[in-house]
């Protein structure tokens, strides 16, 4: 197990004990390759107004990283045995970076757009971003904020709670959250948390299925449990009230390439022994999770099929320092998913 970046000892940290290297990828950019990122993406305007002619320009950008590099990316996309997380480190960051917004963003003072590039740049070497009408407006790019009313709850406004294990999952009317949610997520860090304590956490599904007991991981495998939707959705479309999935089981797919699914806003086991199993697999996610403490420059890339991620508590003092990631969602295909697309825009879904 690798710990980046060691940060003073909090409360909540987890000591990971039983992961695996071959769960985590470290890929670090030579200075040379940094600068000259940097200076490209530094002349790209404003890249929303036409998103796609922005993805191919920030693809010819990158297909100039070093061959080994760029293909280290491109495996960790497409391949079902590779690692399930990595860190990308030194790579270009704004010369100047506004006060961290206060609601949640996007930032109406940001001029320059190289953490964008940065985050939709390998964004677009994992598949496509795509954007939901319930996460964030439908935007591509998510930045991620502590927002004071949000402060306690199991979303990404939150800091002073810990964001349980969970994967990114999107409610959708088929009655399953675990299908047309990303497969891929894309976190990049624009600022650290105050103190430098707030720990990003991935436990991978291979590394769960091999800690569990037999009769936990049996129960994990059953249709036994019921995802609640995004707490975004129940918030801002259901008034606080519980939507829950149809019966699933958590951990699904053969034994050597397992698929994992956990809701951050909550899951409802649906007998005594399914909640004992639940009980068990967040505590072994702590136990087996690779941990990260995320600086400007550096972003990770999360595969949410082949494992869960969770968050540290932190301090939010919301003076327009505090933490500020931004993130994508990504999908391999969007066909799978063209039943959920918006008639104006090709990119968002309901």
């Amino acid at each position: 197990m690798t710990t980046f970046t060691e940060p003073p000892l909090e409360a909540d940290r987890i000591i990971p004990r039983r992961s695996s290297a071959a769960t985590f990828t470290r890929i670090t950019l030579p200075d040379e390759v940094r600068d000259a990122l940097g200076a490209q993406l530094l002349d790209v305007t404003e890249p929303y107004a036409d998103i796609d002619f922005s993805m191919a320009r920030w693809l010819q950008v990158f297909a100039g990283l070093p061959t080994g590099t760029l293909q280290q990316v491109l495996d960790f996309g497409r391949h079902i045995d590779t690692a399930g997380v990595a860190l990308v480190e030194n790579l270009p960051v704004d010369p100047a970076v506004p006060a961290t917004p206060v609601d949640g963003g996007p930032s109406r003072d940001k001029s320059t757009f190289v953490a964008e590039g940065v985050l939709l740049g390998l964004s677009g070497l994992l598949g496509e971003p795509i954007g939901v009408r319930t996460e964030k407006s439908g935007q591509l790019v998510h930045d991620v904020i502590p927002v004071a009313g949000g402060s306690m709850t199991q979303t990404n406004q939150g800091s002073e709670v810990f964001l349980n294990f969970h994967s990114d999952i999107t409610h959708d009317v088929i009655g399953r959250y675990d299908i047309a949610n990303p497969d891929f997520l894309v976190l990049s860090c624009v600022r650290a948390d105050h103190e430098g304590v707030a720990g990003t956490y991935y436990a991978d599904a291979r590394d769960v299925s091999a800690a569990l007991a037999p009769s936990a991981l049996e129960a994990l495998r059953s249709p036994l449990f019921r995802l609640n939707a995004p707490g975004s959705y129940v918030r801002d479309v259901a008034a606080g009230s519980e939507v829950l999935s149809d019966p699933v089981p958590l951990i699904s797919g053969d034994a050597v390439h397992p698929e994992i699914v956990i809701s951050a806003n909550g899951v409802r086991a649906l007998t005594s022994g399914a909640q004992a199993a639940l009980d068990q697999l967040q505590s072994v996610c702590r136990e087996v999770a690779h941990e990260v403490f995320l600086r400007p420059g550096q972003a990770l890339l999360i595969n949410n099929r082949k494992g869960v991620h969770a968050r540290s508590t932190f301090t939010a003092r919301y003076d327009g320092r505090d933490r500020w990631l931004q993130r994508t969602y990504v999908r391999r295909n969007l066909w799978d998913i063209r039943y959920r697309v918006t008639p104006e825009d090709r990119r968002v879904h309901f």
